[in-house]
C-alpha cells in the first residue's frame, strides 16, 4: 500500500514539473513583441483573406462584373423544407407552432403585411417565389428581397450597402441580406448610441 502511494506521488510530482517547464518555455505574445527588434512593416501583412465560407457567385447590375455572396442554405437550420412539406396530410395538431414557433413574421406595414406563401414558393417549398411567379433559390434570396428593397439592393450590388466578409482587397465577397437582416423580421429593434467613458486612471 505505502509503495503504491510512494509510486503516485511520485507521478504527481513529475507531472507538476513538467507543466511548470512547459509553461516556462512557452512565450506570450507580448512576451514576443518586446524580444523583437525588426522595425514594423505594414507591407509585410497580408491583405487579402481566405473566405473559407461557402459562397455562390452573382453578377453586379451592369453585367460587367462577377462576385461572389455568402450562401444561405446551409445557416438555415430546417433545411431542406422538402423533408417535412410533404403532399402527406398534417396529422399533427398545431403543427405550424410546432414547427415554427421560433418563426416572429414582422414583415411589411399595416394593410401590407406579409404572410410565408408572399416569399416562400407555394408548391416548390424548397425555393423562395417573387411576385411574379419566378423561382428563386435560397442561396440567391437577395433577389427575392430586392422585388421590394429595390434601392437597397442597387446598393449593395454597387457596393454601398451590406459588408464585405474580409478585407477590401482581393476578389469581392459579400454578406447575404440576411446574414444581417432576419428575413421574417427584417427591421432593426431601436437602441441607444454606445457610448465611450474614458478611464479615470
Amino acid at each position: 500500500m505505502n509503495r503504491r502511494v510512494g509510486l503516485c506521488f511520485l507521478l504527481l510530482l513529475s507531472a507538476c514539473i513538467y507543466g511548470s517547464f512547459a509553461m516556462a518555455a512557452r512565450k506570450s505574445f507580448m512576451d514576443e513583441v518586446r524580444e523583437s527588434e525588426a522595425p514594423f512593416d505594414n507591407r509585410t501583412v497580408p491583405l487579402e483573406k481566405q473566405v473559407i465560407e461557402e459562397t455562390v457567385v452573382t453578377m453586379s447590375p451592369n453585367n460587367d462584373e462577377f462576385f461572389r455572396v455568402l450562401a444561405r442554405k446551409k445557416q438555415i437550420g430546417r433545411y431542406k423544407c422538402s423533408s417535412c412539406h410533404t403532399d402527406k396530410p398534417v396529422k399533427a395538431r398545431q403543427g405550424l407552432e410546432l414547427t415554427h414557433s421560433d418563426v416572429v413574421l414582422q414583415h411589411g406595414l399595416g394593410g401590407r403585411a406579409l404572410v410565408c406563401i408572399d416569399c416562400h414558393h407555394r408548391e416548390e417549398r424548397d425555393y423562395l417565389e417573387d411576385k411574379k411567379g419566378r423561382k428563386i433559390d435560397f442561396d440567391h434570396s437577395y433577389q427575392l428581397c430586392g422585388q421590394c428593397h429595390f434601392r437597397q439592393k442597387r446598393d449593395w450590388l454597387a457596393g454601398a450597402h451590406g459588408k464585405r466578409v474580409a478585407n477590401w482587397a482581393g476578389e469581392r465577397v459579400v454578406y447575404n441580406c440576411a446574414t444581417c437582416h432576419n428575413p421574417h423580421s427584417p427591421r432593426f429593434e431601436k437602441r441607444f448610441p454606445a457610448t465611450y467613458s474614458v478611464p479615470l486612471d
